[in-house]
């Protein structure tokens, strides 16, 4: 619970480092104390409330300048999930690598001075033209290889390869096996919210390739990418889509993935031009409504023993089709704006340097 309090914490004084109005940090703090799936999942022993904090921890490093503290964060993560049996299944993080090295952008992180937020009350005055930054793929390509890219680049591999090498001398392959190619080829034949489970229960014990079980990735890559180089100036934003789309996806599907993108969630409902009366609570009642459809299935399944496997199949399809609108209906409601404002448009007086 204290892990979910501290998510709660990092809510508020992200959305207060922006200058978003009290009464809808408040409201946006409930989001994600108040939901139900938050704290049932973190009071029975997951550690999604963990990585949670430890992912907005690196959200308020990055509004703050605090760039070379990312590193030392990523090495506290990354020795955090190896020595923790828990953590070993929570390699997802590694999908916001792309979108943090975007928004490592020279004209939000000049040499030697701070970003400058785009605060919440001047994003209201501003045109939606403003909003974007100048960030165009020819504007990428030309400042790809900058000292803050670079370095996010060369120390998270440099890390990633020194923890990896100190846990394979101590416990060999099978942590290798275990911690990271495992989740590469992973079958699950045990029904779960994803569309795939119905095929890997089919033909579970038959020899698969591992060129079939690497194309189920292939939808979820290709949406990652259209999402990252669509949204990633809105980080916060950018990340919850990435997420949603990920979980959605996925090979494999559980109530506790959800905790992945209910604490982003807060983030953005202050640029949400959705009404709760109508379209939220829609999306709301149409996610629940299609969690539950499934849920029936699965206990007909597993508690009364009926041969459903067909109905839970289909009910895996409509779960996929609700979160896919839901997504598209929040993209679409979604005041899009870059959170740092670019160097060319920021008067001198707001650059402050680094201490």
């Amino acid at each position: 619970m204290l892990n979910d309090i501290l998510v709660g914490y990092f809510i508020y004084y992200i959305l207060k480092l922006q200058k978003v109005p009290e009464n809808l940090c408040n409201y946006s703090v409930m989001a994600w104390l108040l939901n139900p799936f938050t704290f049932t999942i973190g009071t029975r022993g997951n550690c999604e409330p963990v990585v949670s904090a430890m992912l907005l921890w690196i959200i308020v490093c990055l509004m703050k300048g605090m760039v070379l503290l990312l590193y030392w964060i990523k090495l506290i993560v990354l020795l955090a999930c190896y020595s923790n049996v828990q953590f070993l299944a929570l390699i997802y993080p590694i999908i916001y690598s792309i979108p943090i090295i975007l928004v490592l952008d020279p004209n939000f992180f000049p040499s030697g001075q701070k970003p400058v937020l785009r605060n919440w009350s001047t994003f209201q005055k501003e045109r939606p033209e403003d909003r974007n930054g100048l960030f165009t793929p020819l504007n990428f390509l030309k400042s790809l290889f900058t000292r803050n890219r670079m370095m996010f680049g060369l120390v998270s591999g440099l890390v990633f390869l020194l923890c990896t090498g100190l846990f394979y001398c101590l416990y060999g392959w099978e942590f290798l096996h275990e911690a990271l190619l495992y989740h590469l080829t992973r079958t699950d034949p045990r029904h779960n919210f994803s569309i795939y489970f119905y095929h890997i229960y089919l033909h579970y014990g038959n020899d698969i390739s591992v060129v079939e079980k690497l194309v189920s990735f292939l939808p979820q890559f290709l949406v990652q990418l259209v999402l990252i180089f669509s949204f990633a100036r809105d980080l916060p934003f950018c990340l919850f889509v990435q997420t949603v789309s990920f979980v959605a996806f996925n090979k494999v599907i559980t109530a506790q993935y959800f905790v992945w993108f209910f604490c982003l969630l807060p983030l953005i409902l202050p640029w949400s031009k959705m009404k709760l009366k109508w379209g939220g609570l829609s999306c709301i009642l149409l996610w629940i409504g299609a969690q539950t459809h499934w849920l029936l299935w699965g206990y007909l399944l597993e508690f009364k023993g009926k041969n459903v496997f067909l109905q839970l199949w289909a009910a895996s399809l409509l779960f996929l089709a609700a979160n896919i609108f839901i997504l598209v209906m929040i993209i679409r409601q979604h005041n899009c704006s870059s959170v740092f404002k670019a160097l060319e448009n920021t008067h001198s007086k707001h650059v402050t340097k680094l201490e």
